[in-house]
């Protein structure tokens, strides 16, 4: 042991000497050890080196084995061929084939006001991936805050521009999307080096306070559609029929309409054609209209026998019945 009495405020101070030569290898080779395990570094395969030297970029090194300089560079391993993800309103504890989700502690997060003033609970998850790993580490600090502070942004700002029914039924695709295009133009204007793979809202619920009411009016509300549309079935279906039964009597009624038409020009035809005959020779276009009338009346009038009021004796035929007339007719027939 010597005394470090050289130096001021050390006085006193016994640093150990070495003596044997094997602690001098044992130092030479730990110095060794530390240096290879500074010089030697490995890349992921899904991830990008990036090299510093002195903190200023110095390259980027692909996946697998490498060297440095030790000591004086760094490597900052990122993830450029991994899709990252973050969830909002919930986090996933255990993934698998039972997933085991956490919903409760997240409600600063979920809970957003709608257009027309209404709060409901909005969980959704983004899906990006580093496509700069040089922007991604040298242009913004903490780049995955930052990317949740904008996506929530982001999703509260378009979910106040809708009403509370259209983010809890058509239109939650339209919120995903515009957000989507908002969310990847903010994160190429403040370089955070990430490209937005998806934006999608998993649950929109209303409030638990106000989840058994909000179901009430929903309710409510589908019984109303179901009447509506039963409404329209009938509407569809006596309409349609009452209309083709008006069509039907009035095509029946100009169908009676033509044909009577027709039949009073045929009966006035008729009347000239006779009348033009009859001015011709009057007695007999007489005669003959008296003959066609007593020949359509006679047959429906029955039997009638005509006698000479002046003769005398003759057999009353009218006691005759037919039946005595056919029995007299099926004796002949037998003789």
């Amino acid at each position: 042991m010597s005394n470090y009495d050289g130096f001021p405020g050390f006085e006193g101070i016994k640093l150990p000497q070495i003596k044997s030569s094997w602690a001098w290898i044992a130092l030479i080779a730990l110095g060794i050890i530390i240096i290879l395990f500074e010089s030697v570094y490995t890349v992921g395969s899904q991830e990008s080196g990036v090299v510093q030297r002195f903190g200023k970029y110095t390259k980027m090194v692909t996946p697998g084995l490498h060297f440095k300089a030790p000591f004086i560079d760094k490597v900052t391993k990122v993830p450029v061929y991994s899709n990252l993800q973050e969830e909002f309103g919930f986090r996933t504890r255990e993934a698998g084939v039972q997933t085991v989700i956490d919903k409760t502690g997240f409600e600063d997060e979920s809970l957003m006001l709608t257009g027309d003033l209404n709060i409901v609970k909005v969980n959704w998850i983004i899906q990006f991936k580093i496509k700069d790993p040089i922007k991604y580490i040298f242009r913004v600090r903490a780049v995955q805050e930052t990317v949740r502070d904008l996506s929530e942004s982001v999703i509260r700002m378009e979910v106040g521009n809708h009403s509370v029914d259209e983010v809890l039924t058509i239109g939650r695709e339209e919120i995903a999307s515009n957000s989507f295009e908002l969310l990847q133009k903010r994160l190429d204007e403040y370089e955070t080096g990430v490209d937005l793979l998806l934006i999608k809202l998993q649950d929109v619920v209303p409030p638990d306070a106000v989840a058994e009411s909000f179901n009430e009016v929903e309710k409510a509300k589908q019984e109303k559609e179901r009447m509506i549309n039963q409404a329209e079935k009938e509407y569809n279906k006596v309409i349609p029929e009452a209309e083709g039964e008006a069509k039907e009597m009035i095509s029946k009624a100009e169908g009676v309409a033509i044909s009577r038409v027709n039949k009073a020009l045929g009966d006035v035809a008729k009347f000239k054609y006779v009348y033009a005959q009859y001015k011709r020779a009057p007695q007999v276009t007489r005669t003959r209209l008296f003959l066609e009338t007593m020949t359509e009346i006679l047959p429906k009038a029955g039997k009638k026998l005509f006698v000479d009021p002046s003769q005398k004796g003759v057999l009353n035929l009218m006691n005759l019945t037919d039946s005595i007339i056919q029995k007299s007719s099926t004796q002949k027939e037998g003789n």
